[in-house]
């Protein structure tokens, strides 16, 4: 344990050694060498400063789309919540706390008659990585309602991004390095209520009817190339319900990996590993991991802070085009 994580004084909780595996969708997964819920944003830029170089830092929101690997995540861990989960409703669209998840957003503006941003209904996580990996679902995505993201930068300062200063593409945002979405605004239309409302269980309906959300999953596996889909490919390399160890393709849909009770979080990336490499075989197709991977694997032992190179944080991980 780094003597510097052991000074910090935040005004947020503070732990240690503190487990992520029962916080990851897919409940697999290492311990955080400190994990820190801030406060507030004053309290996240005041900690992060108190870091010293070199200190690995990652970001949680949701960890739907996450596989944490079993030898755990190094240096310090934020899991944004409390006042970052907020949700403001304006007349014409709604200002969304980077921990608000997907589903609340999508319901808080049914509730208030403001149509548009029903597709969340559809993505599970929270706000803040939906603006980093421009989450898309149902017909639409991230870049088609935000008008800004607010983000905290290393040096502390708090700035506003606008649609286009974020580039978005496919699954893609373009942040500054090291840079921490803390809300968002997004778009929306007066409507009406009750067709809002149906059109959110239309989206949950088929999401149910095609997708195994009631397993230990992360949400889809891998991007879907340039004109294929990929669960399409996955399934034509005959990877329907392939095992490794306590890990499967999921029958229901072959973009989704399931920890069928006791797998590790080495069995889901060896499995996913094993999917691409099938496909490559069969198609020529190169699948890429929209799911991040994070941290150390077992074994690896745990990295001196002071001798490593920055640690990019889970948002720039997100961006990573992983071959």
């Amino acid at each position: 344990m780094s003597t510097a994580l052991r000074d910090l004084t935040p005004r947020g909780r503070l732990s240690f050694d503190a487990p992520l595996g029962p916080r990851a969708w897919f409940r697999t997964g290492g311990n955080a060498e400190a994990l820190f819920v801030p406060k507030d944003a004053q309290d996240l830029a005041e900690t992060l400063a108190a870091l010293p170089p070199h200190t690995p830092v990652t970001v949680l929101g949701a960890c739907s789309n996450v596989i944490i690997r079993d030898g755990g995540l190094d240096g310090l861990v934020v899991r944004l919540a409390g006042g970052f989960a907020e949700i403001v409703i304006e007349p014409d669209g709604l200002i969304a706390g980077a921990a608000a998840l997907d589903m609340m957003v999508a319901e808080q503006a049914a509730g208030a008659g403001l149509a548009g941003v029903e597709f969340l209904a559809g993505i599970p996580g929270s706000i803040g990585g939906a603006v980093v990996m421009n989450a898309g679902a149902y017909g639409s995505d991230i870049n088609a309602v935000l008008d800004w993201a607010e983000v905290l930068l290393p040096d502390g300062s708090i700035t506003k991004l606008d649609n286009p200063a974020l580039a978005f593409t496919y699954r893609h945002a373009v942040l500054p390095q090291g840079a921490i979405v803390l809300r968002a605004r997004l778009r929306a239309q007066p409507g009406d209520k009750a067709q809002i409302r149906a059109h959110i269980a239309g989206i949950k309906e088929a999401r149910e009817a095609s997708q195994p959300i009631k397993s230990r999953t992360g949400g889809s596996t891998f991007r879907n190339p340039d004109g294929h889909k990929a669960w399409q490919l996955i399934d034509e390399a005959g990877c329907r319900g392939l095992i490794q160890g306590g890990a499967q393709v999921s029958e229901k849909h072959c973009n989704f990996l399931l920890n069928l009770g006791e797998a590790t979080s080495a069995d889901l990336e060896t499995l996913g590993d094993l999917v691409r490499q099938r496909v490559l075989d069969h198609s020529g197709i190169a699948l890429h991991w929209e799911i991040k991977r994070l941290g150390r694997k077992a074994g690896e032992v745990l990295h001196d802070h002071a001798q490593q190179k920055d640690t990019p944080s889970v948002d720039e991980l997100r961006r990573e085009e992983t071959p």
